[in-house]
């Protein structure tokens, strides 16, 4: 009997990893052998948030994170949240409160913040899902634009 080869589902495509060394974490499987430049590379420390995914639905760092540790997991990345009812919601408040600036640190906050909506308790205090965010680190906006995103996405949830 044939066994089946060591696999995750990334964005709903199965990935083998067979050939991906034991030692590699996913931020380098995503973006370098699978061209998801979408997670970003901020720290590779697990400080800044910028490389979150989702794994089977709540987040992860992908920097701190090794590829064969996420084997029969299904991990969805930014590209992967392109069709998300929720996703388009996060990323409608984020462009429609200009919390973007240079675009770096957005991916994983959208990511997050998407997690963080679909959580059962989703309808809770805005200041709870910004505490949330508290891994998400941002050098451009000063946070204000992104406060008032999060509350914006939050209100587009309510509707």
């Amino acid at each position: 009997m044939a066994s089946t080869p060591p696999a995750l589902q990334i964005n709903g495509n199965r990935i083998s990893t067979a050939e991906i060394p034991t030692e590699e974490r996913l931020l380098d499987t995503l973006r370098w052998r699978l061209g998801l430049r979408g997670t970003k590379e901020g720290c590779r420390s697990g400080d800044c948030g910028a490389c979150t995914v989702l794994a089977d639905g709540e987040t992860v760092l992908s920097c701190m994170v090794l590829t064969h540790e996420l084997e029969g997991a299904s991990v969805t990345t930014i590209e992967g949240l392109s069709n998300d009812p929720v996703a388009h919601v996060v990323r409608s408040a984020f462009e429609r409160e200009q919390a973007l600036q240079c675009g770096y640190c957005t991916p994983g906050f959208v990511v997050t913040l998407t997690a963080l909506l679909k959580e059962p308790n989703a309808h809770r205090p805005v200041a709870d899902l910004l505490e949330g965010l508290q891994g998400n680190l941002c050098r451009c906006t000063g946070y204000s634009s992104i406060r008032r995103a999060v509350a914006r996405a939050q209100e587009g949830m309510e509707r």
